[in-house]
């Protein structure tokens, strides 16, 4: 039975300086003139994790038009902003109270600067939710009844008012953006039918206010501008005309001086997975969806990577078809990491030579001279590049400020040059005219890709008391005493990516793994569950469900990949 807030205020003075444990009496939901409120999980201990609670507005009361969320990015857009509304209330009308542990915690998920697809809200004809987590007071271990009722019955009435009630909150700032959604979605679906790799709109401010921030730099920030020969307009459906450097497929090169925006602009062109939100300064700027980061990974186990296209022939016979290691070199991980890659469809690779193995990317004519080709089992990345383009159509943006050999290879050069590029594309080739490379092409055979690998029940063990996975932080994700290290997955860029990766794995080992998918199959069916029933399918959790965002399949399929249980067949 539904209680009312009055209720809810009866229980916390008769509970109040009890011990921790009088507060599961709080479990249930209470209802408000306009909102329910339902505490689904009370915690155990000031010190444990938070409390859930949902607030439910029904439909016909939150009063929100059903056109402002009627396409898949719409709504996210619309969810991201009443998630940023609760957060800017909460901030605004609660004072947070004191207590031990975490005591006097009011919180919704975390949002950054991306517009992610989360779970923080739910937004149909019939209601509006917004779930919250909540430090439920305490001295010690005794109850402070009149703090939780400073929360619940002050605090929380207030910030539902103000943000989950059409006529409460700024309605032209939801519309615009809505409208920068449909904008950002527009800029995506035109990548595709230009063949582009990339856009940046001319006036995007790609440098970031410090090294622990991802808000833009408001001051001394070069503004971006397109060399006229990359430059091209589109028609946005809102903001109209607009300009900015398209990136044609294939294999372009970021050329140019040290500190000066090389990689500036790559980081900008990771993240243009994702869409920004308005005053980001990369609004405008975006990339294929299924780009992926390379890097060299040392120490990473591997689990039967095909990486023969780059590396064959080591001593000892080790099979490189099928190649397994517990500790990988920077060569052997960097080549793991593309197959990988093309295992969960990147079609685009974008790569730094400052976070690549050298002796993967690059055998110069001096050293082919002094070690020969049979003498070295590593067929580098520059004699593969252009085979993974016309034979998987794979594109390439790779930074390069030392090897001059990669002109030979390239359909674009860019150079940056105090922030601003410049097109270099004939300047290199006359280089490459008047200055003779004696260097060897050395990559006859085509791109092998993994045969079919199956990801095997027994990856995921259990013992006595289960399996505990859990999150810390963005980069670190633990399988009961197994720890999974995701430092090298830069696209991963949300706490809440994280905390749904947990929630997936189990998913995963309880519904899905059968000894007959593959690993990129087994990713393909939790995404589809995902797109037809919401995040929320993967949580263990009833009524909310925990705070997730939507991870790419290439971030799931890279975790998988990372984690020292993983079997294959």
């Amino acid at each position: 039975m539904t209680k009312t807030f009055q209720d809810l205020g009866r229980i916390l003075d008769k509970i109040n300086g009890k011990g921790y444990p009088a507060y599961k009496e709080l479990q249930g939901q209470y209802q408000e003139n306009h909102f329910t409120l339902s505490i689904d999980y009370v915690q155990g201990d000031p010190f444990a994790s938070p409390s859930r609670i949902r607030v439910i507005v029904p439909g016909d009361k939150g009063g929100f038009p059903k056109d402002i969320y009627r396409t898949p990015y719409q709504r996210k857009a619309v969810v991201d902003f009443l998630s940023r509304t609760v957060a800017k209330n909460i901030y605004r009308f609660y004072d947070r109270v004191k207590g031990s542990g975490k005591s006097g915690l009011l919180t919704i998920g975390h949002c950054g600067q991306e517009i992610l697809e989360r779970n923080y809200i739910v937004i149909n004809p019939n209601r509006v939710e917004a779930r919250l987590e909540v430090g439920l007071p305490a001295a010690g271990r005794r109850i402070l009844g009149n703090e939780a009722k400073e929360i619940f019955l002050d605090a929380l009435p207030k910030i539902v008012e103000a943000s989950l009630f059409w006529a409460s909150i700024s309605q032209e700032n939801l519309y615009a953006q809505v409208k920068l959604a449909e904008d950002q979605h527009f800029l995506r679906e035109e990548l595709k039918k230009r063949k582009l790799a990339a856009f940046i709109a001319n006036g995007s401010i790609l440098p970031r206010e410090s090294g622990i921030s991802e808000r833009p730099l408001l001051k001394g920030a070069v503004p971006f501008q397109s060399p006229k020969e990359y430059e091209i307009e589109l028609r946005l459906p809102n903001y109209g005309p607009i300009k900015g450097m398209g990136i044609p497929e294939g294999v372009t090169l970021i050329v140019g001086g040290g500190f000066h925006g090389k990689s500036t602009l790559l980081k900008a062109l990771e993240l243009g997975i994702y869409d920004h939100i308005a005053g980001d300064g990369r609004e405008y700027l975006v990339t294929r969806e299924n780009a992926v980061k390379i890097k060299a990974e040392n120490g990473r186990k591997v689990e039967k990577v095909n990486i023969s296209s780059f590396i064959n022939n080591l001593p000892m016979g080790q099979d490189t078809v099928r190649f397994s290691t517990e500790n990988a070199s920077g060569s052997t991980s960097q080549a793991a990491n593309i197959i990988e890659a093309l295992e969960v469809g990147a079609e685009l690779l974008l790569i730094d030579e400052d976070t690549s193995a050298t002796n993967f990317m690059i055998r110069d004519s001096r050293m082919q001279r002094l070690v020969q080709k049979e003498k070295e089992p590593i067929t580098p990345f520059i004699d593969k590049v252009r085979t993974l383009y016309k034979e998987k159509g794979v594109s390439t943006i790779l930074v390069i400020g030392g090897s001059g050999d990669y002109f030979e290879v390239a359909d674009h050069v860019i150079m940056m040059d105090e922030y601003t590029p410049k097109d270099v594309t004939q300047k290199a080739k006359e280089i490459i005219k008047i200055m003779d490379n004696q260097r060897k092409f050395e990559g006859v055979l085509p791109i092998r890709e993994n045969s079919p690998r199956i990801l095997l029940k027994s990856t995921f063990p259990q013992d006595k008391r289960g399996v505990k996975i859990k999150p810390r932080g963005i980069h670190t994700i633990t399988y009961n005493k197994t720890e999974i290290d995701l430092s090298h997955l830069e696209q991963l860029i949300d706490p809440n990516q994280t905390n749904a990766i947990c929630f997936i794995i189990h998913f995963i080992m309880e519904k899905v793994v059968n000894d007959k998918l593959t690993l990129p199959q087994v990713v393909e069916k939790v995404y589809g569950e995902i797109s037809s029933k919401g995040l929320d399918i993967v949580s263990p959790y009833q009524g909310h469900p925990g705070n997730m965002a939507l991870p790419r399949k290439h971030e799931i399929a890279a975790v998988l990949n990372r984690f020292r249980l993983l079997k294959i067949k």
